[in-house]
């Protein structure tokens, strides 16, 4: 039970705390993330058609619609999968209401910074909670196992590709882009063994192998098998 709180706690953390990241690298003006390239590019191209959607709303559209490209992938969404759909919109969507703009160059690079920083802690927070990754991580997993391309080739040709859609509809593609798209692997690889909360060990039944009585009278030992921890 105190396990799963520690989960708990840590996936609801972590996502928040990725949604306000996002929205500090929005703010700063200096290039998104690459996802959200594509999800800027999106609102604003909704936004000249007249249909008006927020970024957070938006980051849960291509959420959801990513997750469905999960069904031919034959992947399986966990309660963070879901959870990551829905929470971070609307984190980021409060955040940006409440963080101010930054009046000089200065200002904006140390909220960018602050921003990818922030970032890698949510990430390994709720990537150590193991309750599920995250709909557009599964999509990179999904293809890797079904194709068996080297994970590095995927993940780019994907972030390329979102990156260049967005970029085309208008999305905020700049250096502050390309500072996380460098920083964000070594800032989360260290700090994801401090946030990993340790998969359940279940224990296997103890079996004993029946006594055989030999001739001479002497039983044979009997045999354990041994404990086999399980992930949860």
């Amino acid at each position: 039970m105190e396990q799963a709180a520690q989960r708990l706690t840590r996936l609801y953390l972590g996502l928040v705390l990725y949604g306000v990241s996002m929205a500090a690298m929005v703010t700063a003006h200096v290039g998104v993330m690459p996802w959200d390239v594509l999800h800027q590019g999106l609102v604003r191209t909704g936004a000249a058609l007249g249909l008006r959607v927020s970024l957070g709303q938006m980051t849960i559209v291509i959420g959801a619609l990513v997750l469905l490209a999960w069904i031919p992938l034959r992947q399986r969404p966990g309660l963070g999968t879901v959870s990551n759909v829905l929470v971070i919109g609307v984190a980021v969507d409060g955040a940006l209401h409440v963080l101010p703009v930054p009046s000089s160059v200065l200002l904006r690079a140390a909220l960018l910074l602050a921003g990818v920083a922030l970032n890698a802690v949510a990430t390994a927070l709720y990537i150590g909670a193991r309750l599920g990754p995250g709909p557009r991580d599964g999509l990179m997993t999904g293809i890797v196992a079904r194709t068996g391309w080297p994970v590095r080739v995927v993940r780019t040709a994907i972030e390329v590709a979102v990156v260049a859609g967005g970029w085309l509809l208008g999305g905020n593609f700049g250096p502050g882009t390309l500072v996380y798209a460098l920083a964000i692997g070594p800032l989360v690889q260290p700090l994801l063994p401090r946030f990993q909360v340790a998969p359940l060990a279940v224990a296997a039944p103890t079996i004993a192998a029946p006594t055989i009585v030999a001739p001479s009278g002497i039983g044979s030992a009997a045999r354990q098998v041994q404990q086999a921890e399980v992930e949860a």
